[in-house]
């Protein structure tokens, strides 16, 4: 039987989601926790893999068990470690699956405008004056494109770069400054690097031309630099909502 399962995490102390030989990764953590309770092999298959040091208010994966799960969703977040917690487990049809049916994936990018000691592991620190609205301006520009090479990650194992933006925004929010991207797909540390490319178009170091430029050269040279991990989170990710109607 299949399930999904949601759950958040705080990615501080791990290497990414995704089971890495000689590292931490959340995706480890869980199949252990989830064998030792369901007292058999568990593997999970993520909607997708953070890197390391970034955060989940939302996440999903699936997995399969030979029984109905009977466990109470507070004693599995009793052997998880404080910074994992799992919301509820979603029985679903055998061949769901929480990497390919997912229609969107929605991140944000927390930055602080000031020092504040509660912002040091889950904000970017970003003191500087910046012009948003010319940040806005530029972000917009995200949807005349589809191949974001240029935010990419060099040298993955991905078949193509393209990706659909759905929606692109900065808001400033009491003394922090927010960033929400929506698309079908992301590659590898696109986010944090449209984030760093956005940034200098905030500090007046590129103009929004300059900004589609860059996008339209499809080189990751050409992109600013990727802003820290901890500033980012995977916000929510949207399936269709027959995928968890489940008929016996």
């Amino acid at each position: 039987m299949r399930y999904f399962v949601q759950f958040s995490y705080d990615g501080t102390a791990y290497a990414g989601m995704q089971k890495q030989p000689n590292a931490i990764s959340i995706q480890s953590v869980m199949e252990d926790v989830l064998s030792k309770k369901l007292r058999e092999e568990i593997a999970i298959t993520a909607a997708g893999r953070t890197d390391a040091g970034v955060h989940a208010k939302e996440m999903y994966a699936h997995f399969d068990v030979t029984k109905s799960l009977q466990h109470d969703i507070h004693s599995v977040n009793a052997f998880l470690p404080k910074d994992i917690a799992i919301q509820r487990f979603i029985r679903v049809k055998d061949d769901a699956h929480a990497r390919f049916d997912a229609i969107s994936r929605e991140y944000k990018y927390y930055i602080s405008t000031e020092k504040n000691p509660f912002h040091i592991h889950s904000y970017g620190i970003y003191p500087q004056l910046l012009n948003v609205e010319l940040m806005n301006e530029a972000a917009q520009k995200l949807f005349d494109y589809t191949d974001f090479t240029s935010f990419s990650k060099l040298h993955t194992d991905t078949k193509t770069n393209n990706c659909t933006i759905y929606k692109a925004v900065w808001t400033l929010e009491s003394n922090q400054l927010v960033f929400t991207i929506q698309a079908d797909r992301f590659l590898r540390n696109m986010v944090r690097s449209i984030v760093g490319t956005l940034l200098l178009v905030g500090k007046g170091k590129i103009s929004v031309e300059n900004f589609c430029t860059i996008i339209e050269e499809k080189n990751r040279n050409s992109a600013g630099e990727s802003v820290p991990a901890k500033g980012l989170f995977l916000h929510s990710i949207s399936y269709p909502s027959e995928l968890f109607t489940y008929e016996k």
